[in-house]
């Protein structure tokens, strides 16, 4: 449920959006400690990806563990390093870095994957198609049994989650919603198989994967409800729109997962404030139409339509450069990791500080977005 206090003194319901991205997404821990700090709690959690088990480990606890279960759960996954990373250079860091990746790539990530030994998949095979990846994932399904309480997610309704995954089958983006019907390990699971490196999970007898594979950003769950009122919205992307032109095999490999995975919320949000608008002028219209020819359906279908609200998105985008490796989303070195959470908290807390939501806005103003400022 949503608290009062000085960043939010109007109780606008808070959502938080999380983005696909591997070990990215200890930057999405990182922001949520500064919200867990101040009081910001989420009211619907919209993951998709690394997103959704982040979600997950937030939505699935009571509010006084949430950030102790995000902690264990990144502490678990991450590789210890050769050497410390706060007392080497730059070129030991990168060539840590490499060691570390290598390490994932043999040995998976504890408590998440774990290569499949003795698998035909990788020699060509026909094998089961929830065992079609190099990976298993298995370990991930016991972690989110250990750290995510489903039954209070499943009970609670102050909080909301939602996350995505494709159906293999029909190629349709399916969203995933604790308040449409019970969720499980297996849900979080399948918002994160990628393959080929996961396999697809089974639900209800259909396969999934990962939902980034469709949308990566799952803001679009948040604007297609079209609030019925106020809201505040913080959206963490972890893959960079914007990026100069790639002059090596590497920056090559970088820049295209950047593009690929990269947030499409500006094309989001641009369709959504047009609806907004649209909506606007039938209420103006209904409004000046003579009392006789208004009837009671209209009026519910106007209701239904939405009210005039403003939503004000907060982004905060993942800036680490990762010394520009393609491989920096299975990167799960722990001073990586510890890195990107406490650059997560930094930029948090300076989105806090200025806390641009506070701005007044005019009544017809849709969506506004409030970016960070460097």
């Amino acid at each position: 449920m949503t608290t009062n206090n000085q960043l939010n003194p109007k109780k606008l319901p808070i959502v938080l959006v999380l983005q696909g991205g591997g070990a990215l997404g200890a930057y999405q821990a990182g922001v949520y400690h500064a919200m867990h700090e101040h009081d910001l709690v989420p009211d619907w959690i919209v993951g998709t990806s690394i997103g959704a088990i982040n979600a997950a480990l937030i939505a699935g606890n009571r509010q006084e563990n949430r950030l102790t279960r995000v902690r264990q759960f990144w502490d678990r996954v991450s590789h210890d390093d050769n050497f410390n990373m706060n007392w080497v250079g730059e070129d030991l860091r990168r060539s840590n870095i490499w060691l570390n990746t290598v390490d994932t790539v043999l040995k998976g990530a504890p408590g998440f994957f774990k290569p499949r030994m003795f698998s035909g998949f990788s020699l060509g095979m026909k094998v089961a198609p929830e065992h079609a990846s190099f990976y298993d994932t298995s370990p991930l399904n016991d972690t989110m049994q250990e750290l995510v309480d489903f039954d209070y997610l499943n009970r609670d309704k102050d909080i909301r989650l939602t996350i995505s995954a494709v159906n293999v089958g029909t190629g349709d983006l399916t969203h995933f919603d604790s308040h449409s019907g019970s969720l499980c390990a297996d849900h979080v699971r399948a918002s994160g198989s990628l393959p080929p490196a996961f396999a697809g999970v089974r639900i209800d007898g259909e396969l999934y994967w990962d939902g980034g594979l469709y949308s990566n950003t799952p803001l679009e769950s948040v604007l297609r409800e079209l609030p019925k009122g106020d809201t505040l919205c913080f959206m963490v992307d972890l893959w960079s729109a914007d990026g100069a032109e790639p002059d090596n095999i590497e920056a090559v490999r970088t820049r295209l997962k950047d593009v690929t995975y990269a947030s499409r919320s500006r094309r989001h949000i641009e369709d959504y404030a047009l609806t907004h608008r649209m909506q606007r002028k039938l209420r103006e219209l209904y409004a000046r139409l003579p009392p006789q020819s208004c009837t009671e359906k209209d009026e519910k279908d106007l209701l239904e339509l939405g009210c005039a609200s403003t939503l004000h998105i907060v982004r905060l985008p993942y800036s680490g450069h990762d010394w520009n490796m393609a491989a920096k989303d299975i990167n799960f070195s722990k001073g990586s990791n510890n890195w990107r959470w406490d650059q997560g908290y930094a930029d948090a807390m300076r989105a806090l500080k200025s806390a641009l939501w506070l701005q007044h806005v005019t009544d017809d103003t849709s969506v506004v977005v409030h970016e960070l400022l460097s």
